[in-house]
């Protein structure tokens, strides 16, 4: 389920976060989320992924990058991740559309958009609901592509010293690298293709050339 979201521009500005359960048995644990979050939102940069599914413990942090805002939600590890986007993009789409230019402002001030909580807070319980996750699951052709959305794990990126900049790196290098592997495997397909027909055509040009022979004496 989606335990927590949390909306920032790009510049560290806290804009708006959901009023979270605090009665929860986990709210201990989500309070260490929120924190690495803020951490993690530090290390974002132009260069870093616009989505991407950070692995912490027993949960998963998934960020949105949307038109210089950047929108996270803080979810069990067993939520699925297509829903987890879906619902970001929910969020980014309708906070742009409400508050995208007060938010870009330079007056905006910091969770100075409490009011959209209330959007948050409906928007969450559909995604919780078991009957609107069935529908959702239907929709797999327009949701994100999950495929495609990189994976850290938050130890890499807290303590080992990695930065999210190196997940635009790896990204980049797994597309040179299908790309390279597609133009070495449609050479060999074409050389195998060449050796297969060459006898044939050699046969037929030799069967043409008697004709041709045969036809001037």
């Amino acid at each position: 389920m989606v335990e927590s979201t949390l909306i920032y521009r790009y510049d560290a500005l806290p804009l708006c976060g959901s009023v979270d359960d605090d009665d929860s048995t986990n709210s201990q644990a989500l309070l260490e989320q929120k924190k690495k979050c803020k951490i993690l939102i530090s290390r974002i940069t132009p260069n870093s992924e616009p989505q991407a599914t950070i692995e912490s413990g027993e949960f998963n942090i998934h960020y949105l990058i949307s038109q210089g805002i950047i929108y996270l939600c803080i979810c069990k590890k067993s939520y699925p991740r297509k829903l987890a986007f879906s619902y970001l993009n929910e969020i980014a789409h309708e906070f742009y559309n409400s508050h995208g230019q007060e938010a870009l402002s330079p007056t905006a001030r910091p969770f100075g958009f409490t009011s959209f909580d209330n959007f948050l807070h409906k928007t969450k319980k559909i995604y919780q609901d078991q009957r609107a996750q069935s529908n959702l699951d239907k929709l797999n052709d327009d949701l994100a592509d999950v495929k495609k959305v990189m994976t850290k794990n938050i130890e890499d990126l807290l303590y080992r010293g990695d930065s999210l900049d190196k997940m635009s790196d790896l990204s980049s290098s797994l597309k040179q690298d299908s790309l390279k592997y597609r133009r070495r495997a449609q050479r060999i397909n074409l050389e195998a293709l060449i050796k297969q027909y060459i006898p044939i055509v050699g046969v037929g040009l030799i069967f043409v050339f008697i004709c041709y022979y045969l036809l001037r004496r």
